[in-house]
């Protein structure tokens, strides 16, 4: 694909193939073109435009995080699942009425069945609040996180990650913005302090067969603008071709996976496009870690629609009864959180509204 004004680029392979276990290579973007001069950042546009309109996933590398600081939250990641089960289970998410904290493996659930992983939800260090009467349910989504006390370094190599994988996200947001003609700053006053991010560390443990079959975590898109995913060597994402089936996304060293959210679906009507993706468990003694990192906007940000010169061929957002998308992002979040948590549904929000 070419755009008015670019020059011819090499297109990236397309997610096609008979298998859903078939090996795809993602397109790689590298975001340090930005800052090489007026040619090369329309390259980059170029690539970014084609990645993000037909595929919606691609590998970012000059994303100019240090390897340092990589390495530092991958020793940390691995000790906080080395610590006693005890301990980890001291963080139980079913504590905390804002989805925070360490869920046991099986017991978050995708597409209605349970997920082969545990974790631990991490969001932005807020005060615990309670929505006051008549307001959104979604407010629940804001509070404190819970830590471990064996591990105090882990807060602060994770909310340090969150804080350099926004600067990322934000710039790479507006990179693809003004890759489809949009004006690259018309989401940030969506953000700002109020701006509501996550972060997810994961491990998905082995034992799920020769085969590698197994739901790590099922199919699903995810709620917000950009998800930005560090993984391992191991492998096991896969992502859906425009047939339905999936596909590997083997490990590319130094990247971020990136995958767009719901709401640039809805911001675009459909012209790019949320896909859907899902993990398959390792298999035999074999763990996978990962850390994805969500790029929110604030719980009660609206997202209007963008004006861009390809709106006329926008297909439309995706529509699914079980799965509504909801300009609003806390109510796009809200409706994830219940389905995917049932026992913190369940303690904490019994009679509270689903749609928030």
């Amino acid at each position: 694909m070419t755009h008015p004004g670019d020059t011819t680029v090499p297109l990236a392979r397309p997610l096609d193939g008979n298998h859903s276990t078939g090996r795809t290579d993602l397109p790689v973007i590298d975001l340090s073109a930005a800052d090489r001069g007026p040619q090369a950042r329309r390259l980059l546009h170029a690539q970014l435009h084609d990645a993000a309109h037909r595929v919606g996933f691609f590998h970012l590398l000059g994303h100019g995080v240090p390897e340092a600081r990589t390495a530092a939250l991958t020793t940390v990641v691995h000790r906080f699942f080395a610590l006693p089960e005890a301990e980890r289970g001291a963080l139980d998410i079913v504590n905390s009425p804002h989805f925070r904290g360490y869920t046991r493996t099986g017991e978050e659930r995708t597409g209605g069945r349970a997920d082969r992983r545990d974790q631990l939800d991490i969001g932005t260090e807020r005060p615990a609040r309670a929505p006051a009467l008549g307001a959104p349910a979604y407010g629940w989504l804001q509070g404190p996180n819970q830590w471990p006390d064996a591990l105090p370094e882990l807060r602060t190599a994770a909310l340090d990650w969150m804080a350099r994988l926004g600067d990322v996200a934000q710039r790479l947001l507006r990179e693809l913005l003004a890759s489809i003609g949009a004006p690259p700053d018309f989401y940030d006053p969506l953000f700002g302090p109020g701006a509501h991010p996550q972060l997810k560390l994961v491990r998905y443990p082995g034992g799920a067969g020769a085969d590698g079959a197994g739901q790590g975590v099922g199919a699903h898109k995810d709620y917000g603008f950009l998800t930005l995913l560090l993984q391992d060597e191991v492998g096991g994402l896969q992502v859906q071709g425009e047939d339905g089936t999936f596909h590997d996304v083997p490990p590319l060293p130094g990247a971020f996976v990136v995958n767009l959210g719901e709401l640039l679906e809805i911001a675009t009507d459909g012209y790019l496009m949320a896909t859907a993706h899902r993990v398959v468990s390792p298999p035999g003694a074999t763990e996978r870690f990962s850390v994805p990192y969500f790029h929110n906007p604030r719980l009660d940000a609206r997202v209007e629609p963008l004006p861009f010169p390809y709106a006329p061929r926008a297909p439309g957002i995706t529509r699914d009864p079980a799965n509504p998308l909801h300009a609003e992002f806390g109510r796009n979040e809200w409706k994830g959180k219940l389905r995917a948590h049932p026992r913190v549904a369940a303690r904490h929000h019994r009679n509270r509204p689903v749609r928030a």
